[in-house]
């Protein structure tokens, strides 16, 4: 059976996935003062980062349309699989599903279709889409990948640690009290997701020591998973992400799990929340 993975634009692949047409971007689009701007291929991360720092106006999001999700599903793809960012955070995975009802109002039950509500944003959309390429490569149908694929969303952990909360608070995605708690004092919270909404899980004095508690809590939340990928997304901060990945190796051989890193780098929509710097770990 042929399938596709189609993604909202919060789906950060690797640039090597980019490429693979296995995979299609439904993008965002985003907004700063007047200035739109479609998240996809054509994105340029230093552009909109100093666009954002020299606006006086917060950066906004808008969902796919339904419309832009049916035409990704008219593909020659039997088995769909659709990844979106929380359903706490956006309307796209709402979108995803009135396209879904209406390819099969207009084409009937003609190929499979499975829209998943990942609860979480770019590395742990990025992680459900490297499994269902495994699955399939061992063998499974429609059936059997979605089913694992909703057991695996619902352990998956997602933590992350930025150096401003600035732009999720001021788009209602957290309580101004979090927000003043981690300006003040460089104290920089360790946050996590809780069926997709987000929570604050502890903090530090500084990103180092919040990267390290970070680490620490991923591993002790995942305890022993043999083999283990980690998937870890950074704005525009690679030594941040490989600082990371070595505090989770020395956290996980602790329990000797084999594991695997998988590194890449936010697009838009994750750009847009996470800010400069901001590294964001699924696992």
């Amino acid at each position: 059976m042929s399938y596709k993975i189609v993604g909202d634009s919060c789906l950060d692949l690797t640039k090597e996935m980019r490429g693979d047409s296995r995979f299609q971007i439904v993008p965002l689009t985003l907004q700063v003062g007047d200035t739109m701007i479609v998240d996809d291929e054509s994105f340029e991360q230093s552009a909109f980062l100093k666009l954002v720092r020299e606006s006086q106006d917060c950066p906004k999001t808008a969902c796919p349309s339904p419309e832009a999700f049916k035409r990704a599903y008219e593909c020659e793809a039997e088995d769909i699989y659709v990844l979106t960012i929380s359903s706490h955070l956006s309307g796209s995975y709402n979108s995803a599903m009135v396209a879904k009802n209406m390819y099969e109002e207009e084409h009937g039950h003609e190929k499979n279709i499975l829209v998943i509500d990942s609860e979480s944003a770019s590395s742990g959309e990025l992680n459900l889409a490297v499994s269902i390429c495994e699955m399939y490569e061992q063998g499974m149908g429609f059936a059997e990948v979605s089913r694992r694929i909703l057991e695996l969303r619902d352990q998956q952990k997602t933590y992350f640690v930025l150096d401003s909360l600035e732009y999720l608070r001021k788009n209602g995605r957290l309580t101004g009290l979090q927000a003043f708690f981690a300006t003040a004092l460089n104290i920089k919270p360790v946050m996590g997701a809780d069926h997709g909404v987000i929570v604050k899980l502890d903090q530090a004095r500084g990103l180092v020591k919040a990267f390290a508690r970070m680490s620490e809590i991923a591993a002790r939340e995942r305890g022993v998973a043999d083999p283990l990928r980690v998937v870890i997304a950074h704005c525009n901060a690679p030594q941040r992400a490989q600082q990371v990945k070595q505090m989770l190796e020395q956290e996980l051989e602790k329990s000797g799990s084999r594991w695997e890193a998988v590194i890449t780098e936010t697009a838009g929509v994750a750009t847009l929340y996470a800010g400069d710097g901001g590294i964001i770990l699924a696992m």
